[in-house]
């Protein structure tokens, strides 16, 4: 019987010669992520008694959660981490102008094919689309692999997800991964390795991928991958000169379970208050008012996306009825949309173009909401409270939902902006 994707890198990571789905085994990981709660982990790091960080060129930190700070209290966080970092040598650190962690960590060349790459963030699967076997884990778990350089982890059982066929006009990933939420719930795939593959992900571009990486985890997946296509490869080239290797499921691997979609069944899709999984058809809420719209945050970021909205906004104005902050998702991707107008174009059409970060989405600054107040946003969760006020709700959309919706004030099928194939 072959091996799994999962099956394999763990096999590599532990110095073993094979393992499978259910057991345990130690690995080293490649990378360990983690942003503004370094602190939090350097105080867990100083009490299991060791002096220095024993592989400072494996940690990877990047403030982005509440940057620039908003308070005292963010900004004796930052400071902390700050200092930690010089004082530990950890070189691979990006302060408050970088951008949001699972964009920025790409950009800089720690995510490969065939690598362990683990963070302190439940977001950290999203490096699953460049072909690496990413997971999230908790805080404490990262201050031991600062102090040992290694964790022991469950081998995952893996579900196999295949997608036929080409999406429509006006259906992009985010539309694909909220529909398949909402069908599997929030626990459908809970601490399993999800594989992506199909013909709609041979040719899905790699903001697109990203984007089902990332929100893997909000079916209860402890990854999400895809064998990487060649825009991945060459973009992974471009960023590092690490040598790798492409790691994939053997034709007779034995999969838990084979779930499979045709891509021209999905529509524009919406999760609804208060759980991700709490999904609908954009048509099924057609109409509905909301007051604040948010086009950015780790899942919906990308150049691609900035741009896609901004192909429908431009030379229109946004109803005076909603406001729309607009978070690149780095500031390459800030600087790329600037070079090429796409900023401009949502400036014009009434958006306020924010700086990079996670901004509002966690619910600390830049775009808390009212009472009563709802939010039509790009970002990856709606639960209760999440953008700062449990008093308001919000609903998760793609960048065309937004972008239609922000025009009329109500939320709007998007495929009317449209011709020709998806993306």
């Amino acid at each position: 019987m072959g091996k799994t994707f999962a099956e394999k890198i763990m096999a590599a990571k532990s110095g073993r010669r094979a393992v499978s789905a259910s057991d345990i085994v130690t690995v080293k990981p490649d990378f360990v992520m983690s942003h503004d709660n370094s602190a939090a982990i350097s105080k867990t790091f100083r009490g299991i008694g060791v002096d220095r960080v024993v592989c400072p060129e494996k940690v990877v930190i990047i403030l982005d959660h509440c940057v620039p700070a908003a308070s005292d209290k963010y900004a004796n966080n930052h400071k902390v981490v700050r200092e930690f970092v010089a004082e530990m040598g950890i070189e691979n650190f990006f302060d408050i102008n970088a951008g949001i962690c699972h964009q920025v960590l790409p950009e800089q060349g720690f995510a490969c094919p065939g690598e362990l790459i683990l963070g302190s963030d439940s977001h950290t699967t999203t490096y699953g689309a460049f072909g690496a076997f990413a997971a999230g884990i908790g805080r404490s778990e990262a201050a031991a692999i600062w102090a040992t350089g290694e964790l022991w982890l469950r081998v995952p059982e893996t579900h196999r997800i295949e997608i036929g066929g080409r999406l429509p006009a006006g259906v992009t990933a985010k539309d694909v991964i909220l529909s398949i939420i909402g069908q599997l719930g929030a626990d459908g795939v809970l601490y399993k390795a999800v594989e992506f593959t199909g013909s709609a992900i041979d040719e899905m571009s790699l903001a697109g991928r990203m984007v089902l990486a990332n929100m893997t985890v909000e079916m209860g997946g402890k990854i999400g991958y895809m064998t990487p296509n060649e825009e991945t490869l060459t973009f992974v080239r471009s960023r590092s000169s690490r040598d790798f290797d492409v790691v994939t499921s053997d034709p007779d691997a034995e999969y838990e379970r084979v779930i499979r979609y045709a891509a021209a069944d999905f529509v524009p899709t919406l999760s609804c208050p208060h759980t991700v999984d709490n999904t609908a058809p954009v048509t099924d809420k057609a109409g509905t008012p909301f007051h604040q719209a948010v086009l950015g945050t780790c899942t919906n970021g990308r150049l691609e996306d900035l741009g896609l909205a901004a192909r429908i906004l431009k030379g229109r104005r946004i109803s005076r009825r909603v406001r729309l902050l607009v978070f690149p998702a780095s500031q390459e991707v800030y600087r790329d949309a600037m070079r090429q107008g796409i900023l401009a174009d949502l400036a014009e059409a009434g958006a306020v173009i924010m700086n990079s970060g996670c901004g509002p989405c966690l619910g600390a600054h830049e775009g808390v909401l009212a009472d009563g107040e709802v939010c039509l946003s790009t970002a990856n969760r709606n639960f209760k409270g999440r953008m700062g006020n449990p008093n308001s709700e919000v609903y998760l959309a793609s960048p065309a939902t937004v972008a239609a919706s922000v025009l009329t004030g109500l939320i709007t099928d998007p495929r009317e902006f449209f011709q020709g194939g998806g993306r």
